[in-house]
């Protein structure tokens, strides 16, 4: 089996656009796309939007990231680690936050059925939201769900890190024909570290075989062997 390497990227901002361009500059000398992580509340228009208008043009995939990161808004218990916006909603808040997103994209000229939630979390209830809100893909921690199949192809996202640990198990997970999922925050391109790890696990990646994609290509096809999980194992809940 070949590796599929997808480079995500969020944060994208007036502060951060530099960096981000030379990275992408980067990524396209070795012809590897982008998926580029957008959350429309906070993009403001500008050469940071228009820079990534292009990227979307030119074959980068666009990402809705959440709607404003703001947590849960009806204030329920949840745990530290799950406090990110879609982590905890039901389907009908989920649901009300994603129509208020892509009211704002579609203000911004911009339009997308691809999903990531902050922090890489999403509640049961944000899967049935999206879903019912037709959207394609929803990438999360552990891996990428065909919404139109229930397919989901496992393989867990890895924010860049600047130890030899972090690059080894790129090297693996590409060698052994795995689902590669690199992340990056804008504002870590900052430092040196950080940007050269992100371009070393690129290298090795591709060294060991691994096919660029993006989160718009890497929906299983129907009929697929891919690991599912059953598009009615939702919680009466979360509906």
């Amino acid at each position: 089996m070949v590796a599929e390497l997808v480079v995500s990227l969020s944060g994208v901002g007036p502060s951060t656009l530099a960096r981000c361009a030379d990275l992408a500059d980067e990524l396209d000398r070795r012809r590897v796309p982008m998926s580029l992580l957008l959350t429309p509340r906070k993009a403001v228009p500008g050469p940071a939007l228009d820079w990534v208008r292009g990227r979307v043009a030119a074959g980068d995939a666009l990402v809705l990231h959440g709607f404003d990161h703001q947590p849960d808004p009806t204030h329920r218990p949840v745990s530290l680690r799950r406090r990110a916006e879609f982590s905890a909603l039901p389907a009908h808040e989920a649901g009300l936050r994603l129509v208020a997103a892509r009211a704002a994209l579609e203000r911004l000229g911009l339009a997308t059925d691809l999903f990531a939630p902050p922090s890489w979390l999403a509640s049961p209830g944000t899967v049935v939201a999206l879903r019912r809100h037709r959207f394609a893909v929803c990438a999360d921690m552990a891996g990428v769900r065909d919404l139109r199949t229930g397919e989901v192809r496992t393989g867990r996202v890895r924010m860049v890190q600047e130890h030899w640990g972090y690059l080894l198990g790129i090297a693996r997970a590409a060698r052994r024909g795995a689902f590669v999922r690199i992340g990056v925050d804008a504002a870590d391109l900052d430092r040196l570290g950080p940007r050269e790890a992100l371009l070393e696990a690129v290298d090795l990646a591709l060294h060991h075989g691994a096919s660029p994609a993006t989160y718009s290509s890497t929906a299983s096809p129907r009929g697929s062997t891919t690991t599912s999980t059953p598009s009615g194992a939702v919680p009466a809940s979360t509906r």
